[in-house]
């Protein structure tokens, strides 16, 4: 069988409290693992046994050159299930000095931020597959800022998203 999808993601972190803490502010996530220096975590609603691990290497850590000089990882993506819902982490994001950028993707409709260690990730709300068209299939091929209040006015403000739904590329 075919992979289904991500389960979760590890992050090596300088400081696992004060990364729970973020996850926990941030997106709602809760611990349900910990032992010295690593900390699992499940995002509300979700059915995975952790969605993210964190493992502490010190206050002492470098800086990720990730993208900069080295290749690495650029960032995970959590998917929310409604634009009112993207709305809150916007503000929630912003209110935390998190928030690094927001693009309307045609399709996806994104928000960017970094954690405390400067790991950015990605919370987007996809547009359901049964509203797809032509035109926003074409309309991936550029990004363009994100107005959530015309995207609400589109789409509506409850409308779930295409979670768990494939997108054709």
């Amino acid at each position: 069988m075919p992979v289904q999808r991500l389960n979760h993601a590890v992050l090596y972190v300088r400081d696992v409290e004060r990364s729970v803490a973020f996850y926990r502010e941030a997106l709602g996530f809760e611990v349900v693992m910990g032992m010295r220096g690593a900390a699992f975590l499940q995002a509300p609603g979700s059915s995975n046994d952790h969605d993210l691990g964190l493992f502490q290497v010190g206050a002492n850590a470098a800086p990720s050159p990730a993208g900069r000089t080295s290749v690495g990882l650029y960032h995970l993506a959590w998917e929310v299930d409604t634009l009112d819902e993207l709305e809150r982490v916007q503000a929630k994001l912003a209110e935390l000095d998190a928030l690094v950028g927001a693009s309307d993707h045609s399709t996806t409709k994104a928000l960017y931020a970094r954690d405390p260690d400067g790991l950015e990730f990605e919370v987007s709300w996809l547009v359901p597959a049964a509203l797809l068209t032509e035109e926003l299939l074409a309309g991936r091929a550029s990004i363009r800022p994100l107005d959530l209040e015309a995207e609400k006015r589109r789409y509506g403000a409850q409308t779930r998203g295409g979670v768990g739904v494939s997108v054709p590329v």
